[in-house]
């Protein structure tokens, strides 16, 4: 059952990512030859139009065939009106831009759905206090429950530990313990700690840990949406800098997965929960746009840098040009691919 809803997510994802390319490549007048769910063997046909949908045998991937532009021939070309290179450069960026934006609003909606719908999130309660910390020398107990810092009410443990980390000196903290409300003045104390990079970082904190208790949060819709929209970016926002860290070796490349690990945390996601599937969706959503817009050849990025090549200089890059660097993009990616696979096949083992 995991592996049939990993299937249907992966579909999904693409199936999105693809429309955006083919909506957009139909609001500027492009004809679109193929729209496909899937590489390799076609498995399903149909043409609507003058274009004919697939479902093919390889699941991981797809493509919208445009007339004039093709990936695996970069020296097609064609000047009819209703082809890709009749268009505008700033047409054919909005074309390219329009799969992962798709992806980035779909990771919007399905957050915004969670919002809107609640979800489970730590609760404000203590657990483990660390010796000599700011915390314990203040009177704070195992199983206190954070109500408010400085007068502002505390809902969920990331928005106290938020508060806690953009502290300027003193803070109020007003708990409940035993049934009865308390006012505690704790001064948070610059640490040493660990970042999702394993990087070594410097923050506010007071020595405290959750007690694993948790709340469920409501949102209004309006709520919901901002939410949504704040999911989305910081998503991005983490990815863009996990594949920075990634080409500088702060992280190493036995983190880079594969299709197996996909299939695997989409399944142990589906079996904890809808809300948990629908938040998995979102972010694996956010990591095919971003991962689509790097500046490699083959991807949607390698294309758009050319796009943006054309706009400044005022003229295509050689066809010559074009080539080449397409095949050292399929290289690069395959590469990639080839260690996400071997990486997926050293966890299996381990």
């Amino acid at each position: 059952m995991g592996g049939l809803v990993s299937l249907l997510i992966i579909s999904l994802l693409i199936f999105f990512h693809e429309l955006g390319h083919f909506l957009f490549a139909r609001l500027h007048g492009v004809k679109v030859e193929i729209f496909s769910i899937g590489f390799g063997s076609t498995l399903f046909r149909k043409s609507i139009g003058e274009t004919e949908y697939r479902i093919s045998l390889i699941p991981f991937g797809g493509y919208v065939k445009m007339k004039g532009q093709d990936d695996l021939n970069p020296s097609e070309y064609s000047t009819d009106s209703d082809s890709y290179n009749s268009k505008s450069p700033f047409q054919r960026f909005t074309i390219l831009f329009g799969g992962p934006l798709f992806n980035f609003l779909l990771a919007f909606i399905l957050f915004v759905i969670v919002g809107y719908t609640g979800f489970q999130s730590l609760a404000p309660v203590v657990g483990d206090l660390q010796p000599n910390s700011p915390a314990i020398k203040s009177g704070l107990e195992r199983g206190d429950r954070i109500l408010a810092i400085n007068g502002d009410e505390v809902e969920s443990w990331k928005e106290m530990a938020k508060k806690i980390e953009n502290s300027d000196g003193e803070l109020l903290f007003q708990i409940e313990r035993g049934g009865a409300i308390l006012e505690i003045a704790i001064t948070p104390k610059v640490e040493r700690a660990t970042n999702i990079f394993g990087e070594t970082i410097y923050k506010k904190m007071i020595g405290i840990s959750p007690s694993g208790d948790t709340i469920q949060i409501e949102m209004s819709l309006l709520e919901a949406i901002q939410y949504g929209f704040e999911k989305t970016i910081s998503s991005a926002t983490i990815i863009f800098q996990s594949v920075e860290k990634l080409i500088t070796g702060i992280v190493s490349l036995d983190q880079v997965g594969g299709v197996v690990s996909i299939f695997q945390y989409t399944a142990k996601a589906s079996e904890q929960g809808i809300t948990t599937l629908l938040i998995f969706t979102a972010l694996l959503s956010v990591n095919l746009g971003v991962l689509n817009l790097l500046p490699i050849p083959a991807l949607d990025g390698g294309h758009i840098l050319f796009v943006f090549y054309e706009m400044v200089t005022r003229r295509r890059p050689s066809e010559n040009t074009m080539t080449n660097l397409t095949i050292l993009g399929w290289v690069v990616l395959g590469s990639l691919m080839v260690v996400g696979l071997y990486n997926d096949i050293v966890r299996l083992f381990q």
